[in-house]
């Protein structure tokens, strides 16, 4: 915007030059030599004006091809890479052997029972707590708090151990997922 103020204001003074110069069409030698040399500078700015906007206008040129081509190159597509069996098992499978090493928390239930706080403080040492299950019915083993098989308590070496006689069948497992 502020070239178009700088070719206005050249041509304004163009304009009046030659308007001047109309009038004063009897000045002597010496006026016309001022003249021209006012001409001659108002022609240089011309020039320095006009290579001033096609520099820019080169540069504005510039800018939009670099605009185009980021804009028209395409995207890369990443590279993935193949998951290989490097590890796998004789059949082909991948290798599980990295669930081996996780904790989990099994517990083996004999029988419940429900009772009031008062008569929970009255245990003592000693005190028989009755069970809703009867003797040689099977022992719930749990994993996780998810019901995995049932079994049956023995004594093995003067200790309580657990003989699993049921492994509880993947859709029952998954019925009770949804209870």
């Amino acid at each position: 915007m502020s070239e178009e103020l700088r070719q206005d204001d050249i041509d304004a003074l163009l304009n009046q030059e030659n308007a001047s110069s109309e009038a004063e069409e009897g000045a002597s030698e010496p006026q016309k030599g001022a003249e021209n040399a006012e001409e001659d500078l108002l022609a240089q700015w011309e020039e320095a004006l006009k290579e001033a906007k096609e520099a820019e206008s080169k540069q504005a040129q510039e800018e939009q091809k670099k605009k185009e081509k980021k804009a028209s190159s395409p995207a890369r597509s990443p590279q993935l890479e193949e998951f290989t069996n490097q590890k796998g098992g004789e059949d082909g499978h991948p290798s599980l052997d990295f669930i081996l090493d996780i904790p989990l928390e099994i517990s083996v239930e004999i029988g419940r029972s429900k009772m009031i706080i008062n008569d929970l403080l009255k245990l003592s040492q000693g005190s028989i707590i009755e069970l809703n299950k009867l003797a040689g019915e099977p022992a719930e083993i749990y994993v996780n708090q998810r019901l995995m098989a049932r079994g049956e308590v023995v004594v093995v070496n003067d200790r309580f151990a657990v003989r699993l006689t049921e492994i509880i069948s993947p859709q029952e497992r998954i019925r009770q997922l949804g209870s």
